[in-house]
């Protein structure tokens, strides 16, 4: 058996290297279908790692195969089917729960190995104490994942709502004794070797649920991204708990991927992380202590009909998407409307906000679900120098990252987050259901705006309606 070591310090370092080019590929739209192809195998790899290593070391019966093989084949085929029939509008929900279900996978290993610990687990003090730390930490983040994760799902799905108290003092204190809990049990098992264990999850789920549940969804994209980060860690832990290299490696790879994408939301915002987990809800209060409030007083508001003649004499043109375009499931409706206007030889591009919708690239996913060309998808820093020679500017479902008083109101809220400069754009149409709030809570001032006409509607009607009235004036038949 001694083959066993050369093979599995070759399958670990090609599964690391996967998965390096997978995160890296993750960066841009083009690669990212093919780098989440790569990411997968080189998790099929390190599995398979494991359990040869496992396999050469202690050996595993026959009832532990079939709990293995039972246990993938289950695992693999709800992923397959969730893959397969969860909607767009869902996906950020999905990506919270696969997080979640990353940290109880951690949770789950720390404490198997610290209520049924191998004759071999420990080598001396040193060992044992790193050992002992190693599960207390992946017992606590990876309760803190789950817990939070499960939270902000229900939130998202908006099986929860945020409660009043969560907005006051009072979530300080509940997650200062929660933490000082899970501290204690961890300090116990420190100890004792076996108990503080419950004490740890107990303690580190409610820590959990109280750091999450005051966040608005505004906040969501970093909160998932953070989320996300917190499984890295989780499993960099357990990696330590079972002597594995691979694990390890993965984890600080996938926590160091999410804590940078959390800063980029945190950025795209104009908001700090400790303002997003301890400042409460984006714009509670907002109205009140800012001057986001107020009726609007120049709405113009005006037909698919009046909107496609603007763009049937147009030359260039900037969607915007936002989370109402997917909850519309507009997106395929508006690939027809962009067709039509690219034969007409109008330009067309995708302005896409980091922030835009309830995940990271949410924006980005969904319109390559419509089959978008990669191209057209520009990022903020590059698509706001051209907004004032962009003919039309269609907002789709969008508000907060849109809205002028980031940029010109000092006692906004949204004062100095990064925003979409569409109203320098000769003329701004924006698709609304009505004239809520966004997140925020705050007026948008870009509704105020001569430039800027309302077309009010779900998404996918008026971008159906769009349509017709694009073809009826023949625009994009030409040739």
């Amino acid at each position: 058996m001694t083959f066993i070591a050369p093979v599995k310090f070759a399958i670990d370092l090609l599964a690391v290297l996967l998965l390096a080019l997978g995160i890296k590929g993750l960066s841009k739209v083009r690669s990212a279908r093919e780098a989440n192809r790569l990411a997968a195998i080189a998790m099929i790899l390190a599995a398979f790692g494991v359990l040869l290593n496992s396999q050469g070391t202690i050996g595993i019966s026959i009832n532990s195969w079939i709990w293995i093989i039972c246990g993938t084949l289950i695992g693999g085929i709800l992923g397959a089917l969730i893959a397969k029939r969860v909607p767009m509008t869902a996906m950020p929900e999905i990506v919270a729960l696969f997080n979640g279900c990353g940290g109880m996978s951690s949770l789950l290993v720390a404490l198997g190995v610290a209520l049924f610990p191998s004759a071999d687990s420990s080598d001396g003090v040193i060992s044992e104490s790193i050992r002992n730390f190693s599960i207390v930490v992946s017992l606590f983040v990876g309760a803190i994942t789950f817990s939070g994760s499960i939270v902000a799902m229900a939130k998202l799905q908006g099986w929860l709502s945020t409660p009043s108290w969560t907005q006051s003092k009072a979530r300080h204190f509940f997650n200062i004794l929660s933490a000082v809990l899970a501290l204690i049990g961890g300090i116990y098992f420190s100890i004792d070797g076996q108990n503080g264990l419950v004490l740890i999850v107990f303690a580190s789920s409610l820590l959990g649920i109280g750091v999450t549940l005051p966040i608005g969804g505004a906040d969501m994209p970093v909160v998932i991204s953070l989320l996300n980060s917190y499984s890295g860690v989780a499993a960099a832990a357990a990696g330590f708990v079972v002597g594995s290299q691979l694990l390890i490696v993965a984890g600080a790879m996938v926590g160091a991927a999410g804590l940078i994408l959390t800063q980029v939301m945190c950025d795209g915002m104009n908001r700090s992380l400790v303002s997003v987990l301890f400042g409460g809800a984006l714009g509670v209060g907002s109205v009140a202590s800012g001057s986001g409030g107020g009726e609007y007083t120049n709405i113009t508001s005006c037909s698919p009909e009046e909107c496609a003649l603007t763009l049937e004499a147009a030359e260039k043109v900037v969607i915007v998407p936002g989370y109402g375009l997917a909850v519309a499931q507009a997106q395929h409706t508006l690939r027809e409307v962009t067709r039509v206007l690219e034969n007409a030889d109008i330009e067309v591009t995708y302005a896409i906000h980091p922030v835009a919708g309830r995940m990271p690239g949410h924006m980005n996913v969904l319109l390559a679900e419509a089959d978008v060309p990669y191209e057209q998808l520009k990022e903020m820093d590059v698509v706001n120098p051209e907004f004032p020679a962009t003919d039309v500017v269609l907002v789709l479902g969008a508000n907060d990252v849109v809205n002028p008083q980031a940029k010109n109101d000092q006692t906004s809220p949204l004062y100095g987050m990064p925003v979409l400069d569409v109203q320098e754009a000769r003329t701004v149409f924006v698709v609304k259901r009505g004239m809520n709030a966004g997140y925020s809570g705050i007026k948008n001032d870009l509704f105020d705006l001569q430039n800027t006409s309302m077309v009010f509607g779900d998404a996918k009607k008026v971008l159906g309606d769009l349509l017709l009235e694009l073809k009826e004036l023949g625009v994009g038949s030409k040739g």
